[in-house]
């Protein structure tokens, strides 16, 4: 496994990133890693193994938009303000 230096460096890069960054770094490392890969990386970074593996996929498909981190309409929708009756 890795030693303790290391470690740390990898999980202060991954904290420094923004989400879609992450989602394809842990992605990344789960292919390097091979079988049984997302697992590792998942609780290594403290991430579900399905985002690991939908990091996965995205990097072996090219499936990713290079301009946005999220899909369009993805998120959190906007709420609206309640005016208050008199």
């Amino acid at each position: 496994m890795l030693d303790n230096e290391l470690k740390a460096a990898i999980i202060l890069f991954f904290s420094i990133l923004d989400e879609k960054q992450r989602r394809l770094y842990a992605g990344l490392e789960s292919i390097k890693l091979g079988h049984g890969g997302d697992k590792k990386i998942a609780q290594l970074f403290g991430i579900d193994t399905y985002t690991v593996s939908k990091g996965r996929r995205e990097i072996l498909n090219q499936d990713f938009d290079r301009s946005r981190v999220r899909k369009k309409g993805g998120g959190r929708k906007p709420m609206e303000k309640k005016r208050q009756k008199l």
